[in-house]
């Protein structure tokens, strides 16, 4: 989820009234949210950095509010206040209004071919006579990063750039360029750069490096120019310095990249809506025609509204209350759905405003209604269905087995369902085509690379990870193994493998076969070959010449035990001979 940092003073302004911390938090969790955290800034330096470096910083308090990830209109001051606000009936719901300019001039944006080779899409607008002040304009760009942090995913989807109109003329064109033609002066920086020096200078950035990766392998960058050749952005990476906002800007033009049209809309919608409450007249935007590439023209932003019809009996069913339909009704204008009963009281009229990205389904107004209710407030009853609840027979028998293990005098362990092909591949004396391993198609360290088709190889990491520990080391682990099957409708099956190792300075073959012995005994497998389990030589390239047996049960072979093949102790970096025993449980169900 999603934190966001207001100061409480100003959030207490804002709200009208001021709230003890237990009051607001109360408040918080009654609109669905949850105060994770009071602090200061200073708090925050001396935790992180210790105290020295906390000294001189800010000791203005801070309440860090988690807001569900797909709210976007929480993620600022302004709409937080705007969402409680509305919440507990101190304000209607505003209604947001595209307008075109008073001259009747248009600001236009027109896109070229070459955006469709890195980003296609954008969308823009005016915020006209804005007025900001330092709290107001450390908001807007505090919003700007929590949405390409959330839906614009790292500004890989949408890129969002804001701009002094007054400094630029449009026409705007969205284009894009081989790296070495673009140049200009960046935000904060005191000379031009070409995009390959950008490039070059900003991987050491700790905040830009992360976005380089988007477009550096592109032939050509995008780059947004104003009618005379001056540079506004080169999305995703950094806008210009000519173009940069302060607290004197008075129209700002807002310009949204994307790779994905619709978040792209979102977006824009989201961060006007936010902040047009501060324009002359607030709650308006004025419109930004964007032309494409195939000459079709669109007007921007959308701020479009759109009515759902939901009926009150359903709302009540999914609930488990009995409200009226006007009471429903408005529960939902609370949430800033604003809704009036239709017909005969049959259904309820919901108008979603551009805001409320989040409701894309009838469960989700429901879901606010159930909000603005109180779970708390909702009665406790039995459910009509009566069903008794029953362990998974595979989750008891390894329950079982696990207590017995543990009785015989092995330590459970516990390790990664990923492992790297080497683990149990190389190490193993085996070729990783003969595992029928499932491949991790983008992993992010050598060490999780394919899904574990043998727990031995975890246990055998958990015994170099405690060789200082006395001898011997007896261990065992009972967790699913994965490996490919075609018959599935994933393309892969689990299977519930039981793994033990005796570590010590003489093999123990006896010690695991004791303890194979002991597990038939629990499972109520006798000792021959017509009925029950007996044990076969055969040859593994993880287990020494002579010295490995297969077991078998219930007619199929069901795993392996034996003393580990030197090169495999070897290999994964102990020292001392070991034995293994391996096998499946489910045949025993």
């Amino acid at each position: 989820m999603p934190t966001v940092s207001v100061k409480r003073d100003l959030l207490f302004e804002a709200l009208g009234r001021s709230y003890t911390d237990e009051e607001f938090d109360e408040l918080c969790f009654e609109f669905g949210l949850e105060l994770d955290e009071i602090t200061s800034e200073k708090d925050i330096i001396s935790k992180e950095q210790g105290n020295e470096k906390g000294e001189g910083a800010s000791d203005i308090i801070l309440y860090k509010i988690d807001v569900p990830a797909n709210r976007y209109d929480l993620l600022c001051l302004e709409g937080l206040v705007r969402g409680l606000q509305i919440f507990k009936g101190r304000i209607r719901a505003p209604r947001y209004k595209r307008i075109m300019p008073p001259n009747g001039e248009i600001q236009r944006l027109n896109i070229t071919d070459e955006t469709s080779q890195v980003r296609p899409y954008a969308v823009a607008a005016v915020l006209r006579n804005i007025t900001f002040i330092k709290d107001r304009y450390d908001s807007f760009i505090d919003l700007q990063e929590k949405l390409h942090q959330n839906i614009c995913r790292k500004r890989s989807l949408v890129a969002i750039g804001t701009h002094d109109l007054d400094t630029v003329s449009g026409p705007f064109t969205y284009t894009a360029k081989a790296p070495l033609e673009i140049k200009f002066k960046p935000l904060n920086q005191d000379k031009e750069y070409n995009a390959a020096e950008l490039m070059d200078l900003y991987r050491t950035d700790s905040h830009l490096r992360h976005y380089l990766h988007i477009i550096e392998d592109e032939p050509l960058y995008p780059v947004i120019y104003d009618s005379n050749g001056v540079v506004l952005s080169m999305p995703p990476i950094i806008n210009g310095d000519h173009t940069k906002i302060s607290l004197n800007t008075k129209n700002v033009f807002v310009e949204c990249t994307a790779t994905d049209l619709t978040k792209a809309k979102i977006v824009l919608d989201i961060l006007v809506a936010m902040f047009s409450e501060y324009c002359q007249k607030p709650f308006t935007v004025e419109a930004v025609e964007v032309t494409y590439p195939n000459g079709k023209s669109y007007i921007f932003p959308e701020l479009a509204y759109r009515r759902e019809k939901i009926k009150p009996d359903i709302m009540n069913k999914k609930i488990g209350i009995c409200e009226t339909p006007s009471s429903l009704a408005k529960l939902l204008t609370r949430m800033c759905l604003k809704s009036h009963v239709i017909g005969n009281g049959n259904n309820i009229e919901v108008e979603i405003p551009p805001t409320r990205a989040d409701i894309i389904h009838a469960c989700d107004i429901i879901e606010d209604a159930a909000i603005a209710y109180g779970y708390n407030n909702i009665q406790m009853t039995i459910p009509k269905t009566y069903t008794i609840a029953n362990q998974l027979p595979l989750n008891k028998l390894t329950e079982l087995l696990r207590q017995d293990l543990a009785a015989a005098g092995f330590t459970e362990a516990l390790t990664f369902a990923l492992c790297s092909q080497e683990d149990i591949a190389n190490k193993l004396g085996v070729d990783i085509s003969a595992t029928k391993a499932v491949h991790i198609a983008n992993p992010k360290t050598a060490e999780f690379q394919v899904a574990r088709t043998t727990l031995l190889p975890g246990l055998l990491k958990t015994i170099a990870a405690n060789r200082k520990m006395p001898l011997p080391l007896k261990l065992f682990e009972i967790s699913d193994i994965v490996v490919k099957d075609s018959t599935k409708d994933v393309g892969a099956r689990n299977h519930r493998h039981l793994c033990t190792v005796y570590y010590n300075k003489n093999p123990g073959f006896e010690v695991i076969h004791g303890l194979l012995d002991r597990v038939m005994q629990l499972l109520n497998v006798p000792p021959n070959k017509e009925n029950g389990y007996y044990i076969k030589a055969t040859e593994d390239s993880a287990f020494f010449t002579g010295r490995c047996a297969e077991i078998y049960a219930k007619g199929q072979s069901i795993g392996s035990l034996g003393v580990l093949h030197p090169d495999v102790i070897t290999k994964f970096e102990l020292t001392v001979p070991c034995s293994a025993l391996e096998i499946t449980i489910e045949p025993f169900l």
